[in-house]
């Protein structure tokens, strides 16, 4: 499941990469064909790669979500859940001294 977890995040990071190129290279033949002004491109890039990385982070938050929701149904312990049991053992080993 970790791996299809890293796998997701990978191709993610790759489609991002991948779509910025593509962004950039379909604005410069735009600007190339007369268009666009050099000027646009760049403002369109930006917008363009800012909203990519909004909804690349939507898909993370979302992935999380997700996989909180796997863990809950698998009855697997979270960290806060572990966290919690350490503070109650040491609680009573404190109260046994």
């Amino acid at each position: 499941m970790i791996d299809l977890i890293k796998k997701g995040l990978a191709l993610g990071i790759g489609l991002a990469v991948t779509s910025k190129e593509q962004v950039e290279k379909v604005v410069d033949e735009m600007v190339k064909k007369g268009e666009m002004s050099q000027e646009e491109s760049k403002e369109v890039i930006s917008r363009l790669i800012q909203r990519g990385e909004e909804e690349q982070r939507e898909l993370k938050r979302m992935m999380r979500e997700e996989i909180k929701q796997i863990l809950a149904e698998l009855n697997i312990a979270t960290k806060e859940d572990i966290n919690r049991l350490d503070r109650r053992i040491q609680n009573l080993e404190n109260q046994e001294q």
